[in-house]
């Protein structure tokens, strides 16, 4: 009877238990995928972009070609955690940051500071540290809801899944913010952000011009400030330092008329500092594979590959320079001047931040080999 006695008052208080009292329906949530940031008049002011995920999955069932509604939210305040929070009272559901793919920051927000936003990002913990990172000149609410191509779902773009189209085409990476701010971090403070643009001339439906995402360039930054914004054409050289680059197209050569269309895979660098009456100077060694895409004017393979080569190494001459105005290093030559020099590198930042100039790279060796013409035979001679 004792035992009895006690299996009910344990049967009463577990219906006194309540169960799973702090659980959430999925479906009663506000995803955030996208996350922009400006600052201006001394305020934050963010832009959430909000997707019901019923309208974006890929299911059998799934009206393809159908417009897919965006939702913005939008807060204010002296800090970034202020700006966000002043959104909740407004949500009507609660918002979740566990699923964000992408952060988008102004111009304005740059020049004021990465540090800031970085330190709420990561100290929040829904939100996971695979995060890209874009810097844009356009206003946030037209880069929010911007749409895909075919009516896609806003995740299938340049902003949230670059992978497919870089891997046709590489010029600048995406890069993860992690990435950008380790390298912030590091003693030479060295990142770039890509910059995303709305484009609105490539692309119609029937008639109608459609504007697509692009990314037209990047924003440096040195010792954790801004140093200024490069465009695409300014920085070609800089994709033969990316080892990522999977395709990136040439043509040869550089100036006038081509005579062929190459497209380069997988670079290779290796860059030497070398310390030369107290000044560091580089070597720059360069090897990339490729492939004929287009012989405009039959030319013997070995003709084409020095070809190629003068115009691999045009571009990053070219992208030095560009990079020296902004005074900012494209090519991270500094970090590796740190990396096998580290005493002789502090003495000489000591004295002024920004030790690159004209005749810093020594010399450029660069090394294009052809190992496809395609389903046509090439002259090597």
């Amino acid at each position: 009877m004792r035992k009895i006695g006690q299996i009910c008052i344990c049967l009463v208080l577990l219906m006194l238990v309540p169960g799973c009292w702090n659980s959430k329906d999925i479906q009663n949530m506000a995803y955030v995928t996208t996350l922009g940031i400006d600052y201006e008049d001394g305020k934050f002011k963010s832009y959430a972009q909000i997707l019901n995920f019923t309208n974006v999955a890929r299911a059998e069932n799934a009206e393809i070609g159908k417009p897919v509604p965006i939702w913005i939210g939008t807060g204010e305040g002296r800090t970034v955690t202020e700006s966000l929070t002043t959104m909740y009272s407004t949500s009507q559901l609660r918002v979740f940051w566990g699923h964000m793919k992408s952060v988008v920051l102004t111009e304005s927000t740059m020049k004021h500071g990465m540090m800031e936003i970085y330190e709420m990002l990561n100290r929040y913990r829904e939100i996971r540290y695979n995060i890209l990172m874009y810097g844009t000149k356009e206003p946030l609410k037209d880069v929010l809801t911007q749409k895909s191509i075919l009516n896609l779902s806003p995740l299938e773009t340049v902003m949230d899944s670059p992978q497919q189209i870089y891997s046709q085409r590489s010029f600048i990476l995406p890069v993860y913010g992690f990435k950008i701010i380790a390298q912030m971090n590091e003693p030479s403070g060295l990142a770039m952000i890509p910059s995303l643009e709305i484009e609105n001339k490539s692309w119609y439906e029937d008639t109608k011009h459609r504007p697509m995402f692009q990314i037209n360039g990047a924003y440096f930054f040195q010792n954790k400030e801004y140093r200024g914004h490069l465009t695409e054409d300014e920085l070609k050289g800089t994709r033969w330092i990316q080892r990522q680059l999977e395709r990136s197209p040439i043509n040869i050569p550089d100036q006038g008329r081509p005579i062929a269309s190459l497209v380069l895979v997988k670079p290779h660098l290796y860059i030497k500092p070398v310390m030369e009456k107290n000044k560091v100077r580089y070597k720059i060694r360069v090897s990339i594979n490729a492939y004929i895409d287009e012989l405009i004017k039959d030319t013997p393979q070995k003709t084409m590959e020095k070809m190629a080569s003068i115009t691999v190494e045009n571009e990053i001459k070219r992208s030095y320079k560009n990079g020296l105005q902004k005074k900012a290093d494209v090519f991270l030559l500094d970090e590796k001047f740190y990396r096998k020099y580290p005493k002789k590198w502090y003495e000489l930042h000591r004295s002024r931040p920004f030790i690159l100039e004209e005749d810093s790279i020594k010399s450029i060796d660069v090394r294009v080999k052809i190992d496809s013409s395609g389903k046509y035979k090439q002259r090597v001679q």
